[in-house]
């Protein structure tokens, strides 16, 4: 038997958005409108994690429509997103579904388009700008953005914006919102960075996750190894070697790692490369190119210069530094230290992987990897009882 699905007309949104949603041709809410619509409308920070497709924008921008005070024009609400087109489109719906609420105003503001008309829609009073970071904070520098009365803010494909190199960016357009009461996330994926912005702004927030049935189990044979930064680069090395691997993935965070970690590998003769963002189309083609055709065996790379690669056939991922989700097929190896258990710990419960990842450990003579047993877990402390 299926889930019964929620009618908008049930979730006590304001009418004026229902009776634009319904001539939108929608009666029944989506699982991630469900779920976040009632948190947000809380107030509070919401991180949800549901694929492309499934109506996140609604998700976020119809709460934050019903929470805006219409009698004010001041800048209330800020959702940033990865790209014009995406800006673009987020800011059309949010103006769809406030097609009857009159004293509402939605401004999409990014790069490529004249910055003084932008200014000029500014001036006349917005409450809810969509916009890219660079087009942002290139407003915020020019004081033509008020920020006092701004209170929700919401970033909107969040991977993919932080993983695009708007890290820093989106820290910094955080950082000036004092008057923020709201911080919420939503992505397919929960990377690191994504993980990072969370720990440092938001407050106690909802976990929502709507992930399809046939991503519930794992495609792939996943470990964790507690290492230090000293053994890192031994037990990467003899994991290649021991198990035979003949097409290996390394990642790392940063550029300056992989350039590092590749010269490190090929001073121990492994036919190793590595992939970043600062390389070209063509360069970046040819290394993958190579590494196809089983020229190269072991391929360093950043997530984001990875980032969307489809290789068949990969041996093993091995995520030399605490990684971001993965979907390739395989082995992969999750390296960290004890400095890095919490995070590992809130990675691996956030994309479901806590009970299918196991402990490894090297032998005695550092030679094989040992499977560590399961440990049966009393979850309710019963124990403590007797």
């Amino acid at each position: 038997m299926g889930e019964l699905l929620v009618r908008y007309e049930e979730s006590g949104i304001d009418e004026r958005i229902l009776r634009a949603v319904e001539e939108m041709g929608f009666v029944h809410m989506t699982p991630i409108q469900e779920k976040a619509i009632p948190v947000f409308l809380e107030g509070r920070d919401v991180i949800g994690q549901a694929q492309t497709g499934t109506g996140k924008t609604a998700a976020f921008g119809i709460p934050m429509l019903q929470k805006i005070d219409e009698e004010d024009r001041s800048l209330q609400g800020m959702i940033l997103c990865p790209t014009r087109e995406l800006a673009m489109q987020a800011a059309q719906q949010l103006r769809q579904f406030a097609k009857y609420m009159h004293n509402i105003r939605v401004l999409a503001v990014y790069g490529g388009q004249d910055i003084n008309r932008q200014i000029k829609a500014l001036k006349g009073g917005v409450q809810i700008i969509v916009g890219t970071p660079g087009r942002v904070m290139d407003h915020m520098r020019r004081h033509t953005i008020r920020l006092d009365n701004l209170k929700m803010v919401v970033l909107d494909e969040a991977d993919e914006m932080l993983n695009m190199g708007f890290y820093k960016d989106v820290r910094g357009i955080i950082d000036l919102l004092k008057s923020r009461e709201s911080l919420s996330m939503f992505s397919a994926t929960i990377s690191r960075e994504v993980l990072d912005i969370g720990w440092l702004y938001q407050h106690n927030a909802a976990e929502v996750d709507v992930q399809p049935v046939q991503e519930s189990s794992p495609k792939i044979a996943q470990y964790k190894l507690l290492t230090t930064g000293r053994d890192k680069l031994a037990d990467l090395a003899q994991i290649i070697i021991s198990k035979d691997y003949k097409r290996v993935m390394v990642f790392c965070n940063t550029k300056y790692n992989t350039g590092m970690l590749a010269n490190q590998l090929a001073r121990l003769h492994f036919n190793v490369d590595c992939l970043h963002g600062d390389l070209s189309q063509a360069e970046r083609n040819r290394i993958m190119q190579r590494f196809k055709a089983g020229e190269i065996n072991v391929l360093v790379a950043t997530d984001v210069a990875a980032r969307g690669i489809d290789v068949s056939d990969v041996d093993a991922v091995i995520n030399y530094d605490v990684p971001e989700e993965n979907e390739r097929e395989g082995a992969s190896y999750l390296f960290y230290t004890k400095d890095e258990q919490k995070r590992v710990d809130t990675l691996l419960r956030l994309t479901r992987n806590t009970d299918d990842c196991r402990s490894v450990h090297f032998d005695f003579n550092h030679e094989k990897l040992v499977v560590e047993e399961k440990q049966n877990v009393d979850k309710f402390n019963i124990k403590c009882y007797f």
